[in-house]
């Protein structure tokens, strides 16, 4: 059984089911994408991430998760995969998998760190568990919580039938959805929904969520539900708690950090950007491995990688991001753990400062190019990625640029003094090996 089979176009993903073609220009470069076959084998690939690294240590037991009655294994997940509570953001709109659990009275909690999320409804014994794989793009997991043992198993299809479609740019992925949701959380699949980032205008944002912290006179979808049609925004915004809308003492926090929801749409779209330059690349390097010698075409082939390297500058450098019209303010907690994980350079400079009052950072570029995510990404194709990285922070801006000569040459210092790939000239990093990865074998 094939989950997903698809063509996926440089900046368009449609299932074979429901393609068209239009215009030739959009199939200038095409890649046939299987993750079922080879060079994927989605399914028969064993995982090795944060979450394997865990199950490893608890049947090792070098790891012990505690229960409690309230909330299970939740604290002691969190503990274990370093995700630090202070990220919790909250989602009532029935848009998982554990639809009869969610409601606006008991909203579905959502943490995260770099590389990995964790879901947990109060009431429900499954947790769900999402990280970024070098293989795999995105791998699923769910915890059976059970008081004498935490049943922590790999999911494929049930969790491939959201997170590899369009939603997901078409490859094993995470996605922050934006709906209109009625009052019990349900909504119309046929009304207008929003697949959010940090390129996401402010009024398209959180629809089925619920969102604290202050935002001035910016308007968003959070915090509340379709009445007569409408989505009622007349009294949604600057709220500091959400124990009005429901009883928050059986959750970490009374909050929905505002902040946390902005990194997580940043960080979800960042890593299925990486996924797709991953998997693309792996497809075309693949493909050109079937051909003869003869066949071969290095110029198309080279062509083909500035282009995969090209869409993940973009990203990383924010290019599309949204400017905010007023100050963002969100839970000093979540600030705090999230900025003080650096790294920092010799004047205490970090990718991860907060502006928030134009923009998400004070220096755009995204924190994730130090994750796994971004180093096990093939040694060309990583290469190529921060060659054009560096010309693009050398480059002088254009007036139209949303990046000053100031906030480049400052990224490119950070870079420098914090990141391997930037500290060492092209000649050592050429001849690096890429670090070995896991072997495929059958489930």
């Amino acid at each position: 059984m094939n989950p997903v089979r698809a063509i996926v176009f440089w900046g368009l993903w449609v299932p074979l089911s429901t393609l068209v073609m239009t215009s030739p220009v959009e199939a200038q470069f095409t890649v046939d994408i299987d993750i079922e076959e080879p060079p994927f084998q989605y399914s028969e690939t064993v995982g090795e991430n944060r979450v394997t690294r865990l199950m490893e240590k608890l049947k090792s037991k070098e790891v012990e998760l505690e229960y409690t009655r309230e909330r299970g294994y939740l604290e002691s997940l969190l503990a274990a995969l370093d995700i630090p509570p202070s990220s919790q953001t909250l989602v009532f709109s029935k848009t998982s998998m554990q639809v009869r659990h969610i409601s606006r009275r008991n909203p579905r909690a959502v943490y995260f760190n770099d590389d990995t999320y964790l879901a947990w409804i109060n009431g429900s014994s499954l947790v769900e568990i999402s990280t970024a794989d070098p293989l795999l793009g995105a791998a699923f997991y769910t915890v059976d919580m059970v008081p004498w043992r935490a049943n922590l198993e790999r999911q494929n299809y049930d969790c491939l039938a959201c997170h590899a479609t369009s939603l997901t740019q078409g490859l094993p992925g995470h996605t922050v959805r934006s709906v209109m949701p009625s009052y019990d959380g349900s909504f119309d699949a046929q009304s207008e929904t929003f697949i959010t980032s940090d390129a996401s205008p402010f009024p398209q944002r959180w629809g089925g969520w619920y969102v604290t912290g202050i935002h001035g006179e910016m308007q968003h979808m959070g915090n509340t539900y379709v009445r007569g049609g409408k989505l009622d925004i007349s009294d949604n915004g600057n709220r500091m708690n959400l124990r009005d809308d429901f009883d928050t003492s059986n959750y970490l926090s009374p909050s929905s950090d505002i902040v946390a929801l902005m990194v997580l749409e940043h960080q979800t779209q960042m890593h299925n950007t990486l996924v797709r330059a991953n998997f693309f690349n792996r497809q075309r390097k693949y493909d050109a491995e079937q051909l003869d010698a003869d066949e071969q075409d290095d110029a198309e082939s080279n062509a083909q990688l500035q282009m995969i390297a090209s869409e993940v500058v973009d990203r990383l450098l924010f290019r599309e991001e949204a400017k905010l019209t007023d100050q963002v303010r969100g839970s000093v907690v979540f600030a705090h753990d999230f900025q003080s994980r650096g790294p920092f350079d010799s004047q205490g400079r970090s990718l991860r400062n907060f502006d928030l009052k134009t923009r998400l950072f004070q220096f755009p570029c995204s924190y994730l190019i130090y994750s796994d995510a971004f180093s096990s990404l093939d040694l060309e194709l990583r290469l190529e990625i921060v060659r054009q990285l560096q010309s693009a922070l050398t480059a002088e801006p254009d007036a139209d640029d949303h990046l000053s000569a100031r906030d480049r040459a400052s990224i490119l210092e950070i870079l420098s003094e914090t990141h391997s790939d930037f500290s060492r000239g092209p000649a050592e990093r050429s001849v690096e090996q890429p670090a070995e990865l896991p072997a495929i074998s059958g489930d």
